[in-house]
């Protein structure tokens, strides 16, 4: 049970982890927040799907690879940088049901299924990349209330009027809250981008997503205190941020100024028909 308060707020939570006590472990609130995630984003990227023409079946041929690949990506992600215990602890690697992965690992392992998933089906990336991103955004907007219900990636101590304590602990940065609402942001941004684009395979809201979710994963890492360390003392999902915000924002550089050169090649077509 945890006892999870907002003391200038006057709101206090009694939360237990375990939903249903089933066996040793339970079923856990945060697989089936998880899994609520996967539900709702399957959910909205269908009906975006549809809305550009696309067979909603590709999502689910798609995700049948993709989430194992995710799991394990995260897992795989965790366990290289706290290599210093699981070495010493090698049984411990496939227990994933004791906690410890990371976004970065899953998001890493599910671009590498979808780059695949789309040479083999001949479709577009881009396209595909574009209509799926929000999905994946909602997805991590809820998943982080299970990091809520388990007290659990928070950051330092704040004197914010939001601060969060935790089983009596002074108030601290609610990290989990800060990138909820980031991904929520996001989200609005992508469909807006989505809305917006004249192209069904242009890549913009795909590049957006690396760059926005980058930008606020880094300074909201910087605030947390269960941070991944690298070898050289570097904070490894600041590194993911930065190497996705530098993608991003070159996939939109190189993106803009292809449709503009393309669209410079058409007037100037139309000028010589005249």
């Amino acid at each position: 049970m945890n006892s999870i308060a907002f003391p200038r707020l006057g709101l206090e939570f009694e939360l237990n982890p375990v939903a249903i006590p089933i066996g040793d472990g339970g079923v856990r609130w945060y697989g089936i927040i998880i899994a609520l995630g996967v539900i709702l984003a399957l959910l909205l990227c269908s009906a975006l799907f549809r809305r550009r023409g696309l067979d909603p079946e590709l999502l689910i041929d798609f995700l049948v690879w993709a989430l194992p690949a995710g799991i394990i990506g995260a897992r795989a992600y965790y366990v290289f940088f706290s290599w210093d215990y699981y070495r010493d602890n090698p049984a411990e690697i496939v227990r994933v049901w004791e906690g410890g992965i990371a976004v970065y690992g899953g998001i890493i392992a599910g671009l590498a299924v979808a780059l695949i998933f789309c040479r083999v089906k001949d479709i577009s990336f881009l396209r595909f990349a574009d209509l799926c991103v929000p999905g994946l955004a909602l997805g991590q907007c809820l998943g982080r209330w299970g990091n809520f219900v388990n007290g659990e990636a928070h950051g330092g101590e704040t004197s914010l009027p939001w601060g969060m304590s935790i089983n009596g602990s002074a108030p601290v940065h609610p990290t989990f809250l800060y990138e909820s609402l980031w991904s929520l942001a996001g989200i609005a941004l992508l469909l807006l981008i989505i809305r917006l684009s004249k192209s069904s395979a242009s890549g913009y809201a795909f590049f957006a997503y690396l760059a926005w979710y980058g930008a606020g994963r880094f300074f909201i890492e910087g605030l947390r205190t269960d941070s991944l360390y690298t070898a050289s003392g570097l904070r490894a999902s600041q590194i993911a941020a930065i190497i996705g915000m530098a993608a991003g924002l070159a996939g939109i550089t190189l993106t803009a100024l292809h449709g503009r050169k393309k669209s410079g090649s058409v007037e100037n077509k139309n000028i010589k028909n005249l």
